[in-house]
Parts: structure tokens; sequence; C-alpha cells
């Protein structure tokens, strides 16, 4: 059997011209209403699980913020409200937003050239969106595996809720490398110079102080 090559981590051969001269006459013609609508960039990390107005969001999750990364699942995220009328079955099957939001671990990647204090604004105002919320994730393709292809059955994944559920400062840390962000604020240093403990230290450590004191538990 004729070997298949790889190309960008992804069994199959490397695009070719014609499919990107219909790209970009796609882009020019078609107006992509779906994607358009993706309106916030975030990111988190996940772990595999064995307002009225805006009740449901549609996320697409990515293994890289690059132009070339792969779809590798989807997260739909609901309202308290609508969490509420879900059967004790069902509910084992979404997870709260409050400690990824609360700890730091989501964040949402600032652009170049937009200045930190009028990105922390909007960052700030979706956080106290998405803290409320629930979400029920779906992984599609193990690229963390090695996997070149999305392989076998969808893995149900879910959030982490404490520090100690993996290495928090080795992740998060080398995460904040990479999109030169601090998930620790100036409003947290406080709290770790005082040497508190480390529950102390959990609550002082808030990337976004906004949101603890005006949105409420969606526990």
């Amino acid at each position: 059997m004729e070997d298949i090559p790889t190309t960008n981590e992804t069994k199959g051969q490397p695009e070719s011209m014609t499919n990107k001269i219909l790209e970009t006459g796609a882009a020019a013609t078609q107006n992509f209403a779906p994607p358009k609508r993706v309106c916030a960039h975030l990111n988190a990390f996940h772990a595999y699980a064995n307002d009225p107005t805006r009740c449901v969001r549609q996320c697409l999750l990515y293994d890289s913020p690059e132009s070339n990364a792969r779809l590798i699942g989807i997260e739909y995220m609901i309202s308290a409200r609508l969490y509420d009328t879900l059967d004790q079955d069902e509910r084992k099957y979404w997870h709260s937003h409050v400690f990824e939001v609360k700890s730091g671990m989501l964040l949402m990647p600032r652009p170049t050239g937009v200045p930190e204090a009028v990105w922390e604004v909007a960052e700030n105002k979706e956080m106290e969106d998405v803290v409320t919320l629930y979400g029920k994730i779906f992984h599609l393709w193990q690229t963390d595996k090695g996997h070149k292809l999305p392989l076998g059955e969808p893995q149900l994944m879910t959030s982490y809720t404490d520090y100690d559920q993996f290495d928090f400062d080795q992740k998060v840390g080398d995460r904040d490398r990479r999109f030169g962000e601090d998930h620790r604020h100036k409003h947290a240093d406080a709290a770790w110079k005082d040497g508190n403990n480390k529950q102390s230290e959990k609550n002082g450590a808030m990337t976004h102080p906004s949101v603890m004191q005006d949105s409420h538990s969606a526990a």
C-alpha cells in the first residue's frame, strides 16, 4: 500500500495549488456565516472524564492559535437557568467554569497592538459572562497522544476544579510564557507576598478581581 505522507502533523497530502486557489476564491465570494460568529478566543486546560439573552454558546477547540491549527473538539456552554432544567443524569456531563476563571487558568489572549488596559476591560467582561456558564466538551482528536487523525470514540472532557488536580504552576506558567500573559495580575500579588496559607493563596490568585466581586458561583 502506498505510504501516506504526513502534513502539518496530519496524515494526508499537502494542500494542492488548486485547493489554495479555491480557498482564496471562496473567501472572496462566500460569507462563511457560522465561522464569522466566532466572537472570542479563550485559552484553558481540560481533563478527560471516563443573562438569559445569551443562553447557549457553541465553541470550537483547536490545538493552537495558528492558521494551521487542528480542530480537536467542541464545547457547548449554557446558562445556569438552562442547566437547572437538566435531569441529574445529564448534569454529570457538564462542568462549571468558576475555578477556570477565578484561578486565572482561563484567559482571552490579547491581540498584538491592543493596549493592556483596554484589553483587560474586554477580558473581564467576557469572564464575567463565562464564570456563570456550564460547559459540555467532547474531544474528537487526541493530538496530545501524537495521533495524526481523529481516532477512536469521542472523549467526554471536564474542567479542573482545584489546584491539586494537575501541575497548575507548570502548565499555566508555560501557557503564560507562550502568550506573553500572566495569570497573576498585580491585583493578586499582595496575597502571594503576604505568605498566607494555600487556601488564602487560592482565593487571592484571581486574574479577574471584578469577576470575583460581581458574579455568583454556578456550582
